[in-house]
């Protein structure tokens, strides 16, 4: 029986996308520090350039600490209608290469060439070629990581960041793994690694020594990912459709607010974006989110999943609204309320009715 060829995946990461875009425009923003997002006290940086990155700033973090961390921060308002537009640029080199193209963000995407439009036979040759494409075309670096599943090539587009590549094989990749601490592994998030760390699993190499029962009791159903990534094994195909499960909107408010009716006022207009964007794409939901984001910047969540799809904006509006009154503090224990944000997840394709829950 015929062996299948071992897949080429290639794993490209914009390097500082939107802090690089703003830099790249702005040539007085070149070699210095710069974070884009608000720079007011509510304010939340967006992503940081390099310059900024070796003091400390990164992206979620309050601009507050951003500015304390680096005094010469320079704050830029996003643009996301340019990042957008340089983010389709990008694509469309990748689709000269492949149309197995899986895109993560605006800014990051896996592609499988394995068998690509260019005849290419060499995959590290085929991420050089990207690279160099969209430094001409763009004007700006991106990394890349090649392996033969998307575990490693998103660990390997990491290793020589920024401007750079690496390649895992197939013969390395075990090994790598091994000696990973599991708190860098893409999919393992920081909660996650802790509970890892209270079962004794700080390495790939302690993930491994667990078997897929124990996996499975502990972990789940990433119980199954966590064993196979654990041996450099990684069966996911890139995806180009991935179907989106959740759409949500939110807003940041100056002033804190603290009463009841105020907060569900402002809802509305939040459950009336999410709604107009599901009936402009043609899909549905029945789990509604409600979450409040507090001063100190901890949050609060809660979730309700009807019988069936919501029929329009005033079913939505209700069950968020009755979230909010009867789950939801408006108050933190340090701080009043800071910001709402709703989504509608659990999105159902009305074309794909078996699609499986988020």
């Amino acid at each position: 029986m015929t062996q299948p060829p071992i897949r080429k995946i290639v794993h490209v990461d914009m390097d500082a996308f939107y802090a690089s875009v703003e830099q790249r425009d702005d040539p007085a923003l070149r070699g210095k520090p710069i974070a884009v997002g608000g720079s007011a006290a509510r304010g939340v940086v967006a992503a940081a350039s390099y310059e900024a990155r070796a003091f400390g700033v990164h992206s979620a973090m309050p601009s507050v600490t951003a500015k304390r961390k680096c005094p010469d921060l320079i704050f830029v308002p996003p643009r996301f209608d340019v990042y957008k537009a340089v983010s389709q640029q990008i694509r469309e080199i990748f689709a000269e290469y492949t149309p197995l193209i899986e895109p993560l963000s605006l800014d990051e995407a896996y592609l499988d060439v394995t068998e690509n439009l260019k005849g290419m036979e060499i995959a590290t040759e085929i991420a050089l070629e990207i690279r160099a494409k969209i430094k001409a075309v763009t004007g700006l670096n991106a990394s890349a990581g090649i392996s033969y599943n998307k575990f490693l090539a998103k660990m390997a587009s990491d290793l020589n960041k920024p401007n750079g590549q690496a390649v895992i094989t197939p013969k390395n990749g075990p090994a790598f793994v091994e000696a990973l601490p599991v708190k860098k592994f893409h999919g393992v998030g920081p909660a996650t690694a802790e509970r890892m760390r209270k079962y004794g699993i700080e390495t790939g190499l302690d993930l491994k020594s667990k078997s897929l029962a124990f996996l499975q009791e502990h972990f789940g159903k990433s119980g199954p990912y966590f064993y196979g990534i654990a041996r450099g094994i990684d069966d996911r195909q890139v995806k180009p459709n991935r179907i989106r499960k959740s759409v949500g909107a939110e807003d940041t408010f100056v002033e804190d607010i603290a009463d009841l009716d105020l907060a569900t006022a402002e809802l509305k207009p939040l459950a009336e974006k999410v709604w107009r964007y599901c009936e402009a794409q043609g899909i549905s939901g029945k789990t509604v989110t409600v979450k409040i984001k507090y001063s100190d910047f901890t949050q609060a969540t809660r979730s309700r999943t009807a019988s069936g799809v919501f029929a329009g904006i005033p079913e939505v509006l209700a069950s968020a609204s009755d979230l909010l009154a009867t789950g939801l503090p408006l108050q933190a224990p340090s701080a009043a309320a800071r910001r709402h944000a709703f989504n509608a997840d659990g999105l159902r394709n009305r074309r794909c009715p078996t699609t499986v829950p988020a």
